[in-house]
Formats: C-alpha cells, sequence, structure tokens
C-alpha cells in the first residue's frame, strides 16, 4: 500500500491547506522514503539493440529472483514482479510496524524474436532479459519528408 506514503505530485501536497497537514506533507515529501519511491507503479528500465539481439535491462533491487515473472506472447514481452517489505521495531515502549507491498508489471512491443532461444538472468537486483533476433538483417527505413 504504497499509495499511503505521502508525496508531492505536480509540486503540490496531496492532503488539504491547513497549517498541519502540510508541515506533515513537507516532513514526508522529503527522500527520506526513496528506497520504496521506486515501488510505486513502474521500476526502471534499459533497452539495447544489438546485431544479434535486443537486451532489457530492469532494475529490481530487493524484489527475490522468484518473486519476477517473464513473458514474452503476441510479440510483447511483459516483466512482472511482486515486493512485500516488513520492518518491526522494538525499542522502550514504542513498537513500530511498517509493511510495503508492491505489485508492479511492464510490457514492451519486440518483434523480429526467436521465441525458443530467449534468456534471463538475475544478479545484484538487475533483471537481464535477451531477446535473439530471427532475422539479422539490417532493416531499411524510409525517411518521409514533412511538408
Amino acid at each position: 500500500m504504497f499509495e499511503m506514503v505521502p508525496f508531492k505530485r505536480n509540486g503540490l501536497s496531496k492532503r488539504g491547506d491547513d497549517f498541519f497537514n502540510n508541515f506533515l506533507g513537507n516532513f514526508f515529501d522529503d527522500d527520506f522514503f526513496t528506497p520504496a519511491a521506486f515501488m510505486g507503479n513502474s521500476f526502471k528500465v534499459d533497452l539495447r539493440e544489438t546485431e544479434d539481439a535486443y537486451i532489457v535491462e530492469a532494475d529490481l533491487p530487493g524484489v527475490p529472483k522468484e518473486a519476477i515473472n517473464i513473458d514474452y506472447e503476441r510479440n510483447y514481452l511483459t516483466i512482472s514482479a511482486k515486493r512485500e517489505d516488513r520492518v518491526e521495531e522494538k525499542k522502550d515502549n514504542y513498537v513500530r510496524r511498517e509493511r510495503h507491498y508492491g505489485e508492479f508489471r511492464r510490457s514492451f512491443y519486440v518483434d523480429n524474436i526467436d521465441e525458443s532461444k530467449i534468456s534471463a538472468n538475475f544478479k545484484d537486483g538487475v533483471l537481464t532479459v535477451n531477446l535473439p533476433k530471427l532475422d539479422k538483417e539490417v532493416r531499411r527505413r524510409k525517411r518521409i519528408d514533412i511538408q
């Protein structure tokens, strides 16, 4: 439930305009919660093309390998993952419990792929998917003039 972490959108606080809410908003809007920030709606991805393949690198820090799912269907590569964190801290008479749960998915249209040779590797929080090309010829592009 990462929507419960207050943050600003377009420079405006999500809460009302009263002093107390703005004070709390300014406290939580700092980069104090950056570890959970990537868990919003997406994750960062780099896409590269080599002569023989397309390579997708996705940043998924803190996500266990078992919680990642990769599908390739109808020319769409879909990467989905789930992450659940729990923190419990007991000091003096205070008990703090926090739970963060996130589920996210990204899809990419990639054609000319040899489906039988798709491979994936997950190391140090980075998922690398190798999508070998079927046709290694460089496709000719036609430049279209704008009138």
